[in-house]
């Protein structure tokens, strides 16, 4: 059998939840350290990053092992997609991290005149990260980097869906950290429960819509702070202006790596009208170009798989629907099989109303939608939940500008797709139904920080504006507020 098509070990339906005293003790034992950790210095929290990205090295064939035999996932994908997002995160908080802790001074006001100021970033504390199944070691290591950077503790849960990547992460972070700094706990949705009644400091939660909702209703309970990175149907606009070659290609691998379970996947296009055609012919061409003959996909060890038989039948099922209700396959074929293969598919002529346009497809699926005036995708963009992503491919910079300053996205790459990702400079995250707040690089460590302001007084008037009110303070006060308006 090729190794692509082997069947994982079904351990998520046999996954024991973690015992709620433990999770109880892991918690209340994370406290004295999480307090203990304000007074780390840079050099300490640099040298804890530094053995993270060494042992992610050493333990590169034991990830790709894990990964594979979750959803058979090739080591070249796991490199570039679970692993160097990591090591790039860990290598640039080493880089900038003493900057980042540097107390930020600011300038006084008018009114401030005579004092001192200052911004300092201090830990949250004792910290939640919930992290998804489909890219499960990027996605549970990335987070960790930023809450380490910013000198938190953290609790970790993975997902009880890649159960070889969730034992591999509790085995790798034993070996890196003390449980009353960082622990992982296994399960799934009692042990997510006990969790979120717990009153952290900050929760990091990484999935969908739906879920995020339950997750920020459990941290207002007690007015923890989050970060939600969430998802969405992210939309794709190609103009007739486009490079048809380039955007075919970048979209055929934004979509259709991982077998498109990716939050910021391509999730549907709009096509200008005048070159439908050449843009279906161009994607047939990608595809033969990244994985081959189509006849022999399903023995290509570049192309995963779904990761369960639920979420295989859920993909499978808007499949079916989109077809009843009328919409074609220029490329792809219905499948015939349960071993969660689905080939990479394009689907044209799709009804507005099919659920395939409706739900977020995280599977191998690409509705193909053709305009012929811009108007026409942005307003069904903006009839829509924001998207976490979005897309323009286009030459034509009024064009561009148009979509990009008429419509509302996570984030959004122009003639690219996904890569804004792996920018380290860029703030990664939602807005509204895609998510709250962001992640990566300086914005992740904010995302684990609390910004304390700090002012000193040196010889500032503010004894003038106090009791008693005699005839000069009033006068002053008067001043003052006209002055200042």
């Amino acid at each position: 059998m090729n190794s692509a098509a082997q069947p994982t070990t079904p351990f998520a339906e046999t996954m024991v939840e973690t015992d709620p005293a433990r999770i109880h003790r892991l918690f209340e034992g994370q406290q004295p350290k999480a307090l203990a950790l304000r007074g780390s210095s840079a050099a300490e929290r640099i040298a804890k990053l530094k053995r993270l990205r060494e042992l992610m090295f050493e333990k590169r064939e034991a990830i790709h092992a894990a990964c594979h035999a979750d959803f058979a996932k090739p080591a070249a994908e796991v490199e570039v997609t679970e692993i160097l997002p990591v090591v790039a995160e860990a290598h640039h908080a080493m880089r900038k991290l003493k900057s980042w802790m540097k107390p930020k001074r600011k300038r006084p006001t008018l009114l401030m005149f005579g004092t001192s100021a200052e911004v300092r970033t201090e830990p949250r504390g004792v910290c939640l990260i919930i992290s998804p199944w489909n890219y499960p070691i990027n996605l549970s290591l990335g987070p960790l980097v930023s809450a380490i950077a910013a000198g938190n503790t953290v609790i970790l849960k993975p997902s009880e869906m890649t159960p070889h990547c969730a034992a591999f992460l509790q085995e790798f972070l034993a070996e890196l950290f003390d449980e009353d700094e960082v622990a992982v706990v296994q399960g799934a949705v009692q042990t997510s429960q006990t969790l979120l009644e717990l009153p952290f400091d900050h929760i990091f939660f990484t999935g969908s819509p739906a879920v995020g909702r339950i997750v920020m209703g459990a941290a207002a309970k007690h007015l923890t702070s989050v970060t939600l990175e969430l998802g969405g149907k992210s939309p794709v606009i190609v103009d007739r202006s486009a490079k048809i070659k380039t955007a075919a290609t970048t979209l055929i691998w934004g979509k259709f790596a991982n077998n498109g379970q990716t939050c910021i996947a391509p999730d549907y296009v709009y096509v200008h009208e005048a070159i439908r055609d050449e843009f279906i012919a161009a994607c047939r061409e990608a595809l033969d170009a990244l994985y081959g003959p189509r006849e022999k996909l399903a023995e290509n060890d570049d192309y995963c798989r779904i990761v369960n038989t639920k979420h295989y039948e859920r993909v499978r099922g808007l499949l079916d629907d989109a077809i009843e209700r009328g919409a074609k396959l220029p490329v792809g074929t219905v499948p015939a099989n349960d071993d969660r293969f689905l080939a990479p598919t394009l689907l044209t002529q799709v009804n507005e109303d099919a659920r395939i346009m409706e739900e977020e497809i995280f599977g191998p699926l690409l509705p193909i939608l053709s305009y012929t005036d811009i108007e026409q995708p942005i307003a069904s963009i903006n009839a829509r939940p924001k998207p976490l992503a979005l897309y323009v491919y286009a030459t034509d910079n009024d064009v561009i500008e148009t979509v990009l300053s008429r419509t509302s996205a996570g984030g959004s790459c122009v003639n690219q797709a996904m890569m804004h990702f792996l920018h380290g400079q860029l703030p990664f995250g939602g807005v509204n139904n895609s998510g709250i707040g962001n992640s990566h690089g300086h914005y992740g460590y904010m995302a684990f920080s609390h910004e304390r302001s700090v002012l000193r007084d040196r010889f500032s008037l503010a004894f003038l504006f106090r009791p008693p009110y005699n005839a000069f303070t009033r006068w002053f006060i008067r001043f003052a507020v006209r002055w200042l308006s």
